[in-house]
């Protein structure tokens, strides 16, 4: 039964991290590209690839090691297996996250305006609601009601 269960931690993972790497594309790539950019300070921009050179493996990697956190939370924790949970769940934990992180960044670091760090999280907790909506559908299947 642990390895069944291992292996959908990993299952839900691997959604999560599809579902985080797209939905990023759409949002901070597309959607908010230009809104980004123009609330990223001087001092940044010297530091951040242009579009050509993003390392696209590593963005993946970020997307699964986060979803593996989520799942792990969700498994273990939190006893989550579906998408409203998980949804809910992903949203908050992506939310605070994120202004967490943001405020560290805002208050030592010459990088980002605080109306990004704003958005940064607004769009975390969508994202979140999304990545943990999938992870904990994903380790909902197969479940006996």
């Amino acid at each position: 039964m642990q390895n069944v269960m291992n292996m959908k931690v990993i299952l839900a993972a691997l959604a999560g991290a599809v579902t985080s790497f797209l939905s990023g594309w759409v949002i901070y790539g597309m959607l908010l590209k230009n809104y980004m950019d123009a609330n990223t300070l001087e001092a940044a921009r010297s530091v951040i690839r242009p579009d050509e050179e993003m390392i696209f493996w590593a963005i993946f990697a970020a997307s699964f090691f986060w979803s593996l956190l989520m799942a792990l939370i969700f498994t273990r924790w939190a006893g989550i297996s579906t998408f409203k949970t998980g949804a809910i769940a992903g949203c908050w934990v992506s939310l605070l996250i994120a202004l967490g992180a943001g405020f560290y960044s805002y208050s030592m670091l010459n990088l980002h305006t605080l109306s990004y760090v704003f958005v940064d999280g607004l769009v975390n907790a969508v994202q979140g609601l999304l990545v943990g909506g999938v992870i904990g559908w994903v380790l909902g299947v197969g479940n006996k009601a």
